[in-house]
């Protein structure tokens, strides 16, 4: 039997104000609940997160206006199912009221070998490639998906 394969999952948003912003309150009150929600989703194996239980304190590119999410998933339907498919989306739709869009790819996936845990510089490693290279089996997205190396 080959190597295990599971799916990362990173992406990035620019903040529309500081994260303490009173124009955050509802997104920091759906924070703990969404992201238990994707702790207990079927396929979910590890989340990037400091003491405080969530990323909203990392920053990276020297910038500080934006927020990270990191999770590593079983499968890309798992994925999918719940990023789309489950309350998370409620929050999805609501993405306009606190981060800017830009045109750049702000999300990729990319397999990982089963118990591997990811680093952020991976996930910006990855994103950059994805921005540079397009979808390939480095770098991938939901729209253009790549099968389990192998």
């Amino acid at each position: 039997m080959g190597k295990h394969w599971h799916v990362a999952q990173y992406n990035i948003a620019w903040m529309i104000a500081p994260y303490e912003d009173a124009r955050f309150d509802a997104f920091r009150a759906y924070l703990d609940e969404i992201n238990q929600l994707g702790d207990r989703s079927r396929g979910f194996v590890w989340r990037h997160q400091t003491g405080d239980g969530n990323s909203t304190s990392v920053r990276v590119r020297d910038d500080p206006r934006i927020l990270i999410n990191f999770t590593v998933w079983e499968t890309v339907e798992d994925l999918f199912e719940y990023a789309f498919h489950s309350d998370h989306v409620e929050v999805y739709r609501r993405r306009n009221e606190w981060f800017e869009h830009r045109e750049e790819p702000w999300a990729v996936l990319w397999w990982v070998p089963a118990g591997h845990e990811p680093t952020v510089e991976e996930g910006e490693e990855r994103l950059r490639y994805l921005a540079e290279h397009g979808p390939s089996e480095h770098a991938f997205s939901f729209k253009a998906r790549f099968p389990t190396p192998g």
